[in-house]
């Protein structure tokens, strides 16, 4: 009894940090409506203002050779054995393994489901290290992670999924300390987390939401030693007026006759959001990248809320650009080498480094109709022509291909080629 009584208040002070620390958020932006008007007009932002960008030098010269870790290659929530000693050892390998493969940064998945791999008074713990979302595991997952990442002589990045609660039925349950329960028990921030096609997301078109993040990034960025913060493509996951039908409407009440359209007006939200951002972490730490990994296809960027141009051509966005290059030379819609030319075009902003993502998990498989069957030297040319292009490096998808044995020869060629780099 006395032990639930614990946990029960534990949970009610957890709450009411969370409620403090959002409407302290929000009173940075008082006077200003709840749908933030127009983002890029009302220039208003919890965050600091931004620092200076980091020049290339300062960003560090070396290529950029990553390998992704998702959520799913540090899942321990089916171990009925889950301690802080066998996610140490998972955590280990992975490590050893992509420096063997010839990596030198891991991008690893800390925030994937509106929760956290440490303590967090935001967020509540991972389901992958405590089983249940919300569940103490007893260790800071996150601290173990840049620690041995360091001591192997490779760069840690924080990824983050800024958006996203609950997709296709994972996690299974949602603790009452997550913000889509947090905020549905708000009447007043009801709208800010949406359901959508079954599955749960935050809505950016909120200021409060954005600033919400911002904080969220900015608490990693305080407390631990990592080299850099990454959002992949999850912004907006439909074309559908009906995802954020509400706060569209509280901005085209607040904005009258100037107000922009629907995909204009979502862009300038993720446009904000990625601002308020970069200038959270260059004040709490210069030295820490933040980057974005979009689609490689410009077309669905946008369509999904990113006009990665506005990025990549100016300064206050981001330090790298990373589109997700997943096809051959030989695809008919967007061919390799072409895709690499189009993004190196795009991005003009000097302090803005470009690096690719390039497909191992495609290798040796039926993918995009077979057409990587017909070698294994695929991403080794891959890695020659962005070079060629004047790239910074590559970050690979994914960490378990690189332990693949049936695209053992692909890997052979890849860690090749990046070595005569």
């Amino acid at each position: 009894m006395v032990l639930s009584l614990v946990r029960k208040h534990r949970q009610i002070l957890a709450v009411l940090l969370l409620a403090v620390v959002v409407a302290a958020l929000m009173a940075a932006n008082r006077g200003s409506a709840q749908s933030g008007g127009t983002p890029a007009e009302s220039g208003r932002s919890s965050a600091p203002v931004s620092a200076p960008a980091p020049s290339q030098e300062s960003a560090g010269a070396a290529e950029m050779r990553g390998v992704w870790v998702s959520y799913m290659d540090l899942d321990e929530s089916g171990s009925p054995n889950r301690s802080e000693e066998t996610f140490r050892a998972r955590f280990d390998a992975i490590v050893q393994n992509a420096k063997a493969a010839g990596m030198n940064t891991l991008i690893v998945h800390v925030r994937p489901f509106s929760d956290a791999m440490y303590p967090s008074n935001l967020y509540p713990w991972s389901h992958l290290v405590g089983g249940t979302q919300g569940q103490d595991p007893g260790f800071d997952p996150l601290a173990y992670m840049v620690a041995a990442t360091h001591a192997a002589g490779l760069s840690f990045q924080a990824w983050v999924n800024p958006l996203r609660v609950q997709l296709n039925g994972l996690p299974p349950s949602l603790s009452d300390l997550n913000p889509w329960n947090v905020f549905r028990a708000d009447e007043k921030r009801r709208s800010w987390a949406v359901e959508y096609g079954g599955n749960k997301y935050l809505d950016p078109g909120f200021s409060g939401v954005r600033d919400y993040i911002t904080a969220g990034v900015r608490e990693i960025v305080e407390h631990y030693d990592v080299d850099g913060v990454q959002f992949d493509d999850y912004f907006y996951p439909t074309e559908d007026a009906a995802f954020d039908a509400a706060s569209y409407a509280e901005y085209q009440k607040n904005a009258g006759g100037d107000a922009l359209p629907l995909d204009e007006w979502r862009c300038e939200n993720i446009n904000a959001l990625l601002k308020s951002v970069y200038a959270a972490i260059k004040a709490a730490n210069p030295a820490v990248q933040f980057g974005v990994s979009p689609q490689g296809n410009l077309t669905n960027d946008y369509k999904m809320g990113a006009d990665v141009a506005v990025w990549v051509q100016n300064p206050g966005y981001l330090d790298y650009i990373c589109p997700q290059l997943y096809y051959n030379y030989d695809n008919p819609t967007l061919p390799f080498a072409s895709a690499v030319q189009t993004w190196r075009d795009l991005v003009t902003q000097p302090q803005v480094r470009l690096y690719f993502g390039l497909a191992l998990y495609k290798a040796n498989t039926n993918a995009d109709s077979g057409s990587w069957l017909s070698g294994t030297d695929t991403l080794a040319r891959q890695v020659k022509t962005g070079r060629e292009a004047g790239c910074d490096g590559f970050l690979i998808y994914a960490y378990p291909d690189l332990l693949d044995e049936t695209k053992r020869a692909e890997i052979e060629n890849l860690k090749a080629a990046l070595s005569e780099g």
